[in-house]
């Protein structure tokens, strides 16, 4: 049991472990557990548009995929081209002792290889939650984001990834909060 409470340790750290690239981008920020949780969220919508793909795999892949940044702290694109980490050694000490790590590991080393219909979908679930951060923050009126969205764009694999990546952009950020809070029900607006 203490190897599982030191996992619940090494995933809890993960809401302080920021995500570096917003440094780059120069305004917007978050942790690594908030982006884990939104690329979850993303392959649960996924998972309901594909319903012949292993949903719960699909969820758990992206709940988990970056949890060897409990160790190796989190590397952006610019970052990747001078420090290697050794995620493999990350992933083999998250997982040793646990009486589920191999299948913890692989859903890891799944992820990272994408090459199953599920790891494709999580991979793109990880490029749209960037892209929903860079509409938002492009909406309010913030300019760096417009350079980069066509970058996490290019990055999409599956039709589902690419229909929802237009959709996204096609929606202002707050179009939800304007419909069911500032219209009255009657049609009149306050």
């Amino acid at each position: 049991m203490r190897n599982i409470a030191n996992l619940l340790f090494k995933a809890k750290i993960l809401k302080d472990i920021p995500r570096s690239g917003y440094h780059f981008l120069g305004v917007g920020k978050e942790s690594v557990a908030e982006h884990s949780f939104s690329i979850s969220f993303i392959a649960f919508v996924m998972s309901q548009m594909e319903p012949d793909v292993d949903a719960l795999k699909l969820i758990a892949m992206c709940l988990v995929h970056d949890l060897p940044e409990a160790k190796t702290g989190d590397l952006n694109y610019v970052q990747k081209k001078y420090v290697t980490a050794d995620e493999n050694k990350a992933v083999e000490d998250i997982t040793r002792g646990l009486p589920f790590g191999p299948s913890l590991a692989d859903l890891m080393h799944e992820f990272n290889r994408g090459q199953s219909v599920e790891a494709k979908l999580a991979r793109d679930a990880d490029q749209l939650a960037l892209i929903l951060d860079l509409k938002a923050l492009s909406d309010i009126g913030y300019d760096p984001p417009k350079k980069w969205l066509p970058f996490a764009l290019k990055r999409l694999e599956t039709k589902t990834g690419k229909n929802l990546a237009e959709s996204i952009m096609e929606t202002e950020w707050d179009s939800w909060w304007f419909k069911n809070f500032i219209d009255k029900p009657d049609g009149n607006k306050y």
